[in-house]
């Protein structure tokens, strides 16, 4: 049954309203008039699978067919195919726990991780706060949704795993509070859905995972027909990676023919580093890495030699070696 929200008034999605694809024939939950709000009260990326006291035989008993979850969808009126719809990020809490996981056959590295790994987080101090990874190694926080999309044109159910142009999995860390995503309509009403709480992650999130966690998470969602996007774009909140750029950045580079083998290498050497600076086991290094490091294209027009650079934060080390 769907809602219908009010002028002014803001429409909330239970934790139970999710879906497990990207398809038009889903019936909204919910209808709202362009330009209001709607709060979303959202489980974990593994919907509700891992708790604050799991083990690792959790990640060994997981159910990968309910990974990645989303709730909704919402209508929106007046949202028509070419169209924008502009979703405006206006609150994102995370809960006060989160995990990071190594999953078999999942992640950049998946060849050379084949077994599970769990790490659970103590998040403090809400969307501002820190998480401790290790002794002398803090996180901070910055709040924002991995799965963020609208319903397909196609016909049949496309799985929430990847992105897509109507959005799905952008795992894009720079969509926190304050930032403002553009995606292409293209089914009447748009059918909006989010999911996939992370407390903080890494630009490229290597091995899978970030710090996923439950999250409240409230939107403004808008039509825009003054112009339209062929894939998604966003506005950020403000300065790239804001809260960890405020030291010096170690990297180590990937270089070769083949774009993916370079990336793979620029973690590898990463993970290499953490390990003989720092002391951490190589699958921790491996989970770091996923939730801290961010890759870039360093260089690219002397192809085919691609030179991909995996950059850490200084400032997450409050002590060092």
């Amino acid at each position: 049954m769907s809602n219908t929200a009010k002028s002014g008034h803001t429409i909330h999605i239970h934790r139970d309203q999710w879906h497990l694809a990207w398809d038009h024939s889903i019936t909204p939950i919910a209808t709202i008039a362009s330009g209001e709000m709607v709060s979303f009260d959202l489980l974990d990326a593994a919907c509700g699978q891992i708790e604050a006291t799991s083990t690792v035989e959790a990640i060994r008993t997981l159910d990968f067919s309910r990974v990645d979850q989303v709730n909704g969808p919402i209508y929106i009126k007046d949202a028509a195919p070419g169209d924008t719809l502009e979703i405006e990020f206006l609150d994102l809490q995370p809960a006060n726990w989160g995990w990071t996981a190594i999953i078999p056959g999942f992640g950049l590295l998946a060849d050379e991780f084949p077994e599970p790994a769990l790490k659970i987080w103590h998040l403090e101090g809400g969307a501002e706060g820190t998480a401790e990874f290790a002794p002398g190694i803090r996180i901070p926080l910055a709040p924002f949704c991995g799965e963020i999309g609208l319903a397909p044109a196609a016909t049949g159910a496309l799985s929430t795993i990847p992105p897509y142009r109507h959005g799905g999995n952008l795992d894009t860390k720079h969509l926190t509070k304050g930032a403002h995503l553009y995606l292409p309509v293209e089914v009447p009403g748009a059918l909006f859905s989010l999911g996939d709480g992370h407390a903080a992650q890494g630009d490229g999130e290597v091995c899978g995972t970030a710090i996923e966690t439950p999250m409240r998470a409230t939107v403004r969602l808008t039509v825009r027909k003054d112009f339209s996007v062929d894939e998604p774009q966003f506005l950020t909140s403000g300065p790239l990676t804001l809260r960890t750029n405020t030291a010096p950045y170690y990297v180590t580079n990937g270089i070769g023919p083949d774009l993916v083998e370079a990336t793979r290498n620029a973690v590898r050497h990463m993970i290499q580093h953490l390990q003989r600076v720092y002391g951490l086991s190589r699958a921790d290094a491996y989970m770091l890495s996923s939730v801290a490091v961010d890759l870039k294209l360093c260089e690219v027009v002397d192809m085919p030699h691609w030179n991909v650079g995996a950059f850490l934060p200084q400032s997450i080390f409050t002590s060092h070696p």
